[in-house]
């Protein structure tokens, strides 16, 4: 059975369920506050992934680890700046942010002066 969206009902069904037991996890987190706080951290570890292989059993969650898969792909693609350039990069925005800082500095004085001539604070 299909919704007009071309969401099973399954899906939904996985979906309301994944959200109640992420609610049920973190709920039974801090309901079981006097056990160690370990065994509280892996037992919501267990529970989010299990909710994440839940979630991706269905038709959005199978998109979404095909979008992951691919952009791990495109990344592997990406050609990396070596050490050497990374290091030119920098050097020069520091060297412009200390010129662009130098003039500004320089343009307030200036203006600073000139207010104070014109306004007569400057004698």
């Amino acid at each position: 059975m299909q919704t007009s969206n071309n969401i099973s009902v399954a899906d939904i069904t996985k979906q309301v369920l994944s959200v109640v037991f992420l609610v049920l996890g973190v709920v039974g987190f801090y309901y079981f506050s006097d056990v160690l706080l370990v065994y509280r951290v892996i037992s919501l570890l267990v529970v989010f992934s299990g909710v994440l292989f839940l979630l991706s059993t269905t038709s959005v969650g199978k998109k979404i680890l095909l979008f992951i898969l691919e952009s791990k792909l495109e990344l592997n693609r990406v050609i990396w700046p070596t050490r050497e350039e990374t290091t030119r990069t920098t050097m020069l925005v520091f060297a412009m942010v200390f010129v662009v800082g130098f003039l500004l500095w320089m343009l307030d004085t200036f203006l600073f002066w000139g207010v104070r001539l014109l306004t007569g604070q400057g004698s």
